[in-house]
């Protein structure tokens, strides 16, 4: 018995999906026979049989996501060499027509490239718009997908799932910050006014389950932080922010912060989050229309701080102006909640530090 495995399908992929077997269990094939479609970032494609034999086991059905290097196919039968990385051979002496999608056949058409003249580089030698690209006929084709892992896989599933899910509206708003001290520590100010949000309106420390429709509301208020990387957006947890002590707080929150630097976060300090803090005026913006992750309800954001004009008592002067972005779920927030925690919020900020 021998095995098939998912070649490399080019283009830096490191996964595809099952789109359809085109043979059975106990079906006899020869070599480059089709064996299976499958589908990358790109396109569909077939893949060939490297060898004859009769197909002994099948391994994934329609659907199913499989990476490279992952068992297809059980052969019984000899398994011949196979001088290609990705799918057998053509038989020799004879001339076999240039294998491309339609789409690529189409822009070959469009561009005049004779795609006989191209040498093809994806599965089973079949030609790509990579390599009408190297051919000289797509400029500026970029570089090639390539798959998301980790945390920007992560984020791109619950960015997915909250777009799906929640109905998000959003208030923005300012929050006069000239009196606080000369290098302040802002997130700990921010931590301060959302406890004080919370305590003015504990609808928005809450989850809220769209299918069963109930809502929980939280005795504690354990805080995610967005914190942004090269590998993409982590939110480790801030637990019970309310009932510690600012050192305390402080403390955590630097241990959080190496601990995602380095990768080290423990998967528990990654959930639990009843509401979020974004920070985002740190790497710029002034208000923002954020995302709510289910099953929170709310993300309160911070833009830049800016040197703003403004008036007091009947005076211009130039202030310190931290923008605020309040976006909520309005599926289990009504308007007058939000309003109620965003004014306590800005309240607070502009009140700490007299």
């Amino acid at each position: 018995m021998t095995s098939f495995y998912l070649p490399d399908l080019g283009e830096g992929l490191q996964e595809a999906e099952i789109v359809s077997w085109h043979v059975s269990q106990g079906d006899r094939v020869v070599a480059n026979q089709p064996l299976v479609s499958v589908e990358t970032q790109k396109a569909v494609v077939e893949v060939p049989s490297p060898q004859s034999g009769t197909i002994v086991k099948l391994y994934g059905a329609p659907g199913d996501i499989i990476e490279v290097g992952a068992k297809l196919v059980d052969y019984d039968g000899e398994a011949r060499k196979d001088k290609g990385a990705v799918v057998g051979e053509l038989p020799t002496g004879k001339v076999a027509p240039s294998k491309a999608s339609p789409a690529v056949r189409a822009l070959a058409k469009e561009l005049g490239i004779e795609l006989v003249k191209i040498t093809g580089t994806g599965p089973g030698g079949s030609i790509t718009i990579e390599d009408l690209k190297n051919a000289g006929g797509v400029a500026g084709a970029g570089t090639p997908f390539e798959p998301l892992r980790g945390a920007r896989r992560a984020m791109a599933r619950n960015m997915s799932r909250a777009g799906a899910q929640a109905v998000p509206a959003t208030l923005t708003g300012e929050a006069n910050i000239d009196h606080w001290p000369q290098g302040s520590d802002a997130t700990m100010y921010l931590i301060r006014a959302i406890a004080a949000g919370v305590k003015a309106e504990p609808a928005l420390n809450a989850w809220f389950d769209g299918q069963k429709m109930t809502r929980q509301l939280h005795r504690h208020i354990d805080l995610g932080l967005a914190m942004d990387t090269r590998d993409g957006l982590f939110v480790p947890t801030l637990r019970d922010i309310t009932n510690r002590s600012d050192k305390a707080l402080r403390d955590s929150l630097e241990r959080l912060k190496k601990d995602v630097t380095a990768r080290t976060v423990p998967p528990e300090e990654l959930r639990g989050q009843t509401i979020t803090l974004s920070n985002f005026g740190m790497i710029g913006g002034r208000h923002s229309a954020m995302i709510v992750v289910p099953p929170q309800v709310a993300i309160l954001g911070a833009g830049r701080v800016e040197p703003r004009a403004v008036v007091d008592d009947g005076k211009v002067r130039v202030a310190r102006i931290m923008p605020l972005s309040l976006t909520f779920d309005h599926r289990a927030v009504t308007g007058g909640e939000a309003g109620r925690f965003f004014n306590a919020v800005i309240e607070n900020m502009e009140k700490s530090g007299d």
